[in-house]
């Protein structure tokens, strides 16, 4: 076929050199008798041409004037003859006064006359024209003309430029000719014209045989093709074929439209008479071919009923598993009956009310019927519903299908509530307006667990949807059944919880005992996860100090609580030992330690206790502050500039680690100076580091030195804790004062007897001025033991202090850390009453030892208009 379509090009191109040849010797022919007719008929008008046949001698005259004019125009020869045909002019001068070779006749008469003749020159083609007088006789002839072999030369020149283009043409031809039957065979597979013609065929017989409807459409509209299927699902018209898709009738207008835009389709659905139809439609030109789309129809009635119900099951399968993932997130009854109503609505049902037996919000078994249910969810489309508003106790009849539902623990499916009259009778006025508002389906679903009923919930469907069915029923009951285990294991969450919270808080202080050395402010803010070891105390000592503690133990649970409880009992026996920090401490630390020893086994990890504490003692006489820590964090000073800092407090290790001392420090703190004492969780947070946690508790306390404890304990965990804390917070911020230095008197004891009179008679007139004279009798009697007993069981220095504080307080000091003890004494002893006396006369006494040596003390009880005087 190839070879077959050159031959036809090579011939083409042969014929059409041939003929461009002959063109071209026609054409330069013509050129030559047109350009010797010109010249001849210019020179015969030309003017001095009538004058110079008149001369005596015309050729002297004219042989220039002809070679002139030959030159000029490119003709080869101009001659100018008589009538006879005697020539005046030649390019050859012999030739001149010869006969003209040529026929004369037609030009005698009048007439322009062309030939070729075989002349002087050779082979020639001229033209002879008349030279006419004023009368209009001819007097004369004028020839021009052009050797042939020069007309034949201009042709040759013309050949290789023919030739040229000619093989151009050729070339060119045969390459588009290749190029054009390659894409023929790449069309075409390489087929044959009998396989082709066979493959139309089947072609043609699957096209009409398949059972998918098939049409292609062209760019302006028209029904190109239809087969048989898409005849039979489109319901076309015979002559359907070259009719505009606007102008079939029986198709619906969607489909019209989609026929005749020629946009992209992919399975769309269209209606067709009873039928759904899968539409595809792509365009015909992608790969160069005529503009158009060609359309697919697939009759999916069958599958769409199919489908349908595939995708209710699977969206049925997605809602339970968004309901395993969304409820029970928290340990918390109420949120955990949010979650479900949120999984449910819109997807499920329209409202979803969720109704509990009021003991079960507070951790409680449920009672046996729906008395008593309180719902605690309300959630659906809209807001303005008229069901039950949350928090509402309801009572709900026996007859309704909640309160069957409590009775026997069943779902119950209620398809039209206009037909339902146990549940209307629970409240009709409000279950018309149910109705009216386009309620008319339910489905309650008790909340089983353990085989108890602890609520119910209710799915309500209003009439923008169509009623529940059996199956929607059995859809209902698992995702109830998936909330009822995290309703309950938040209800007995929240009742241990509770009973852990209640323990841990009847460990910690309820009040803050009175006392005059601080004004105290404190917060205690459980864990969301459970209950931990955190404490903090505020502890009256002898002298009208006090003793402030903070504490944490590692873990969360009862026994991290019931580990804090034993700590803070410690901590106060500890205390009435009038110990420093760092003794005290050091005792902890055994405790703790023989704690760990006695618990500890391989079975409980939780036996090993670990615990840090900060322990401090103010004297609001001195206005000293005395604080050891063990592994805890340091407190912060808010001074009454302002300024909130650490102080530089020696850090100890953790109690129950034992081996290491602990070290007190001392600073002298001015009145009104807070002292802020915090447990790990109130600084700590997983997205910022310790450091940064304290220096916002120094900006939180910073500026406000006036602010009373209560207010900076607030201030401080706004600032501080996030909405829900993971760890137990205690706090606890003191603000210092000072016993006024006229309510204060003392005096040293020389080492004589007589001085005991002389000390009474002192203390009897201080008295005097604070206006307690009437506790001078029980005063001098108190003083007048303890300073005897200290010169003689004593040593040097001995001194004695009255403070006026909340009590009366006497304290006699001396250098001897000996300490005498009550007894009894008999009936025939002299001595060993003293004490006993000293017992009855004051409402505690009690002895603390100082580096210096021991400090006996009692605390007379004030009348009761004498306090703040």
């Amino acid at each position: 076929m190839f070879l077959l379509q050159v031959a036809l090009v090579v011939l083409l191109v042969a014929f059409a050199v041939f003929a461009l040849l002959m063109q071209s010797e026609r054409d330069t022919s013509a050129e030559a008798k047109r350009r010797s007719i010109a010249v001849a008929q210019t020179f015969a008008h030309s003017p001095g041409v009538l004058t110079a046949l008149k001369a005596p001698h015309p050729s002297a005259v004219l042989q220039p004037l002809t070679e002139a004019g030959r030159k000029a125009a490119g003709v080869d020869f101009i001659v100018v003859m008589d009538t006879h045909g005697i020539r005046y002019t030649h390019p050859i001068p012999d030739r001149i006064g010869k006969r003209f070779v040529g026929t004369i006749g037609p030009s005698l008469a009048g007439k322009v006359y062309t030939e070729s003749v075989h002349g002087p020159l050779g082979e020639e083609m001229q033209a002879t024209v008349p030279v006419d007088n004023a009368d209009g006789h001819v007097v004369a002839l004028v020839s021009a003309g052009l050797k042939v072999k020069n007309v034949t030369s201009q042709v040759d020149r013309q050949i290789p430029l023919i030739l040229t283009a000619g093989a151009v043409a050729l070339g060119v031809a045969t390459g588009v000719t290749a190029l054009v039957g390659r894409r023929l065979r790449r069309q075409t597979h390489s087929l044959a014209p009998d396989e082709m013609r066979r493959m139309y065929d089947h072609h043609d017989a699957v096209l009409h045989s398949v059972r998918e409807g098939v049409l292609i459409v062209g760019d302006d509209g028209r029904l190109l093709l239809a087969n048989d299927e898409a005849r039979r699902l489109l319901d076309l018209p015979p002559d359907a074929e070259g009719r505009y898709v606007t102008q079939l009738s029986g198709l619906e207008p969607e489909t019209v439209s989609l026929l005749a835009s020629g946009r992209e389709a992919t399975d769309e659905v269209h209606l067709a008479g009873g039928l759904l139809l899968a539409v595809n439609q792509r365009p015909t030109d992608r790969d160069g071919g005529p503009r158009g789309t060609v359309v697919t129809l697939r009759d999916s009635t069958e599958l769409q009923a199919l489908s349908g119900r595939a995708e209710v099951a699977r969206e049925r399968l997605k809602l339970l598993y968004d309901a395993g993932l969304g409820i029970g997130t928290t340990l918390d009854v109420t949120r955990t009956a949010d979650e479900l109503a949120q999984v449910a609505v819109p997807r499920f049902a329209d409202f979803v009310t969720v109704d509990l037996a009021d003991g079960v919000l507070h951790g409680e078994e449920p009672g046996p019927t729906a008395a008593g249910v309180r719902r605690i969810t309300v959630h659906g489309v809209r807001d303005d519903h008229p069901l039950y508003e949350k928090g509402r106790l309801i009572d709900f009849l026996p007859s309704t299908p909640q309160g069957r539902g409590f009775g026997t623990g069943r779902s119950e499916l209620v398809t039209d509530l206009l037909t339902a009259d146990g549940w209307y009778l629970q409240d009709p006025e409000r279950a018309a307006r149910m109705v009216d508002y386009g309620i008319h389906s339910l489905i309650t679903a008790p909340i089983l667990a353990r085989g108890v009923v602890l609520g119910v919930v209710n799915f309500w469907r209003i009439k923008e949807h169509g009623p529940f069915d059996v199956e929607e029923l059995s859809l209902a009951e698992e995702l109830v059944a998936r909330a009822a285990v995290s309703i309950d294991n938040a209800r007995r969450y929240s009742r241990e919880h509770a009973m852990a919270v209640t323990l841990q808080r009847s460990l910690l202080p309820r009040a803050l005992p009175e006392q005059s050395a601080i004004e105290a402010g404190y917060r205690y803010l459980p864990a969301q996860s459970g209950v931990s070891g955190d404490w903090f105390d505020v502890i009256p000592l002898p002298g009208g100090r006090v003793a402030l503690v903070v504490g944490d133990v590692v873990g969360h649970g009862l026994h991290a609580a019931a580990t804090m409880g034993r700590l803070r009992t410690a901590v106060h026996n500890f205390s009435t030992l009038d110990l420093p920090p760092d003794e005290l401490l050091s005792h902890l630390d055994d405790l703790v330690g023989r704690i760990d020893q006695d618990e500890a086994c391989p079975e409980a990890a939780a036996g090993v206790v670990g615990a840090t504490c900060l322990y401090a003692i103010y004297d609001p006489v001195t206005r000293r502050c005395a604080m050891a820590r063990a592994g805890h964090l340091a407190p912060v000073l808010v001074h009454p500039d302002g300024s909130a800092t650490f102080p530089d407090l020696p850090f100890g290790p953790p109690l129950g680690l034992g081996g290491m001392p602990f070290r007190t420090a001392e600073v002298e703190l001015e009145e009104g100076t807070q002292l802020v004492l915090y447990t790990d969780g109130l600084i700590e947070d997983r997205n910022r580091d310790l450091d940064e946690g304290m220096e916002l508790l120094r900006v939180a306390l910073a500026g406000h030195p006036d602010r009373p404890p209560e207010q900076s304990c607030q201030a401080v965990l706004e600032s501080l804790l996030p909405p829900r804390p993971k760890d137990d917070v205690a706090l606890l911020i003191a603000r210092t004062r000072a016993l006024p230095s006229d309510r204060i008197a003392d005096w040293d004891v020389p080492a004589d007897p007589a001085a005991v009179a002389r000390i009474r008679d002192a203390a009897s007139a201080t008295l005097e001025e604070w206006g307690l004279g009437e506790l001078a009798f029980g005063m001098e009697l108190v003083l007048s033991e303890l300073v005897t007993n200290a010169l003689r069981y004593g040593s040097e220095p001995i001194h004695v202090r009255l403070i006026h504080d909340r009590t009366l307080i006497c304290e006699v000091s001396d250098g001897s850390s000996t300490s005498p003890h009550l007894r009894y004494a008999a009936t025939t002893e002299e001595g060993g009453r003293g004490l006993f006396l000293v017992s009855q006369m004051t409402e505690r006494w009690g002895t603390r030892y100082t580096p210096q040596g021991k400090v006996i003390w009692a605390e007379l009880a004030l009348p009761d208009d004498s306090w703040g005087c």
